[in-house]
């Protein structure tokens, strides 16, 4: 039971800190070695993948606690796997994007 409260609440904090990086652009919230190489120009659009990806993540944690709460299933944990894995490829592609690699 409290890991379905975990879920939930872990998804809403990755829903507002992606939501803060895409439509704030607030980059800081990202660690500061993961855009050190990102142009100014670019820092628009690499904040707008990288907030999407954060939602997208968020998205996947945050069904996974309601699906689970309601069917008890695990099938739950598909809706974890599409969108935290969606999320992370989203990540790599923008990072490898605009920053020139992962680090």
């Amino acid at each position: 039971m409290i890991y379905r409260f975990i879920l939930l609440i872990s998804g809403l904090l990755f829903l507002i800190l992606g939501w803060l990086i895409w439509k704030k652009e607030k980059i800081s919230l990202i660690h500061d070695y993961h855009y050190v190489n990102v142009s100014e120009k670019d820092k628009k659009n690499y904040t707008k993948m990288m907030g999407k990806a954060t939602c997208l993540m968020g998205i996947g944690i945050l069904l996974t606690g309601i699906i689970d709460w309601i069917t008890l299933s695990s099938y739950a944990w598909f809706a974890f796997g599409i969108g935290f894995g969606g999320g992370l490829v989203i990540m790599l592609i923008a990072q490898k994007k605009y920053n020139g690699g992962l680090f």
